[in-house]
């Protein structure tokens, strides 16, 4: 039989020697886990079954946050392995989310990602344009933006990426949230509180009479650096760019093979027309 995304189960595709951490776990686990595997979502698990996920966007809007039970969502929405791709993708457009944890009898036995269909897709010749699944709205940044500035613009514009831009507004990079977590570093800093055991109810007190308790307590955050975007992303000669006519699975074979979750769209010019990311083209097999 023929491969058609129908006949493709989860359990073919999905991989299954999962990195993830335990509960109690701390932000700085699931920060080296995203780090040296550069992935996305760390699953969080307690007495063997699945309780929550983390993701890189979790930790850069919650950068004061140490804990992961404050940090995860909660109860995540999951497949079984016996699923076929063609539904898990659907899941992934409806929810909108980059990952569903595979679980069996309660149990994490893999994950699959966004990625992992992808990557499919790729070997299913389908040889419709990627003009049809070109996502609307795309967000662009100077090269000389700070990182943390174009961090802000990611957040506010719910993107996980942003073409780079030089003063000609030629296309000279992307910026994911996958490179703000590899620039990203841990800040330690102490604060002064001070808490009152008095008061001022008596307003002829020619000093103050309070006993005046210093509180001192250390704040640990994620922090962006203050570099220009391009010199954070180390942009290394031209981003790997599509065409509207470019067909969908040989875009996904490109994707897979440089592993990245987006590619700019250019004319004839390299004029930016916009940003092909890989969720966009899950629709073509839902």
């Amino acid at each position: 039989m023929a491969d058609t995304p129908e006949n493709i189960t989860i359990e073919e595709v999905m991989v299954k020697d999962v990195a993830y951490t335990e509960l109690p776990g701390s932000r700085d686990e699931v920060l080296e886990i995203l780090k040296s595997k550069h992935i996305s979502g760390v699953p969080i698990v307690k007495n063997h079954e699945l309780v929550g996920i983390v993701t890189r966007t979790d930790l850069l809007k919650n950068p004061e946050e140490e804990q992961v039970a404050m940090l995860m969502t909660r109860n995540p929405i999951t497949i079984s392995p016996d699923k076929s791709i063609v539904e898990a993708a659907r899941i992934i457009l409806t929810k909108n989310i980059r990952r569903l944890p595979v679980v069996d009898n309660h149990s994490l036995v893999g994950l699959i990602t966004i990625a992992d269909i992808v990557g499919t897709i790729g070997r299913l010749n389908i040889t419709s344009p990627i003009s049809d699944y070109i996502g609307n709205n795309v967000v662009s940044v100077w090269s000389e933006t700070p990182i943390s500035v174009a961090g802000a613009i990611m957040e506010l514009a719910d993107v996980k990426a942003v073409p780079i831009l030089d003063s000609s507004l030629a296309l000279i990079g992307v910026a994911t949230d996958k490179d703000l977590i590899s620039a990203s570093m841990i800040e330690d800093r102490t604060e002064m509180s001070n808490m009152s055991a008095g008061s001022d109810d008596d307003a002829w007190t020619w000093e103050s009479l309070r006993d005046t308790m210093s509180l001192y307590y250390s704040v640990s955050k994620i922090k962006l650096p203050s570099k220009p975007v391009k010199d954070v992303i180390k942009i290394t000669g031209e981003p790997e760019t599509a065409v509207l006519s470019s067909q969908v699975s040989d875009c996904a074979r490109k994707m897979r093979r440089h592993r990245i979750d987006q590619m700019p769209v250019i004319n004839s010019s390299r004029k930016l027309l916009g940003l092909l990311r890989d969720k966009d083209m899950l629709r073509s097999i839902v």
